[in-house]
């Protein structure tokens, strides 16, 4: 993640109508239907080039929430830190074993914490 797009990520959280949190759900939830679109045309030319572009944007979203998890001045309590860096890490090995040995099933992991994660953001604010 460049720091520009930190930048503008940051910049969206904080001038945007929404929250932090409905900017996190919604980033999580779009990335999860780029995933599942990919699951659904599988079979369909472009294929690859679909998976490459969904594992690597989902990467980035969760390269995002690593970053902040590490920055000092982030106000979430230790053990909520550890936790999301701890599930971030498991998805980055999810990631890279889908890359290595592509199959639509395998992408099941991350929609699933995409989405249940983003209804537990969206949870907290409505």
């Amino acid at each position: 993640m460049t720091t520009t797009q930190m930048q503008a990520y940051r910049t969206v959280q904080k001038t945007a109508v929404t929250s932090g949190r409905e900017v996190e759900a919604i980033a999580l939830t779009n990335t999860a239907q780029r995933l599942i679109d990919c699951q659904k045309q599988w079979n369909e030319d472009g294929h690859f080039l679909r998976l490459d572009e969904a594992l690597r944007l989902n990467q980035k979203l969760w390269t995002i929430f690593q970053s902040e998890m590490v920055r000092p001045d982030n106000p979430l309590p230790e053990e909520i830190k550890k936790n999301i860096l701890e599930l971030s890490l498991f998805i980055d090995r999810q990631i890279i074993n889908t890359l290595m040995e592509p199959q639509p099933e395998k992408l099941d992991i991350l929609i699933n914490i995409n989405i249940n994660l983003a209804a537990g953001l969206r949870s907290t604010f409505g």
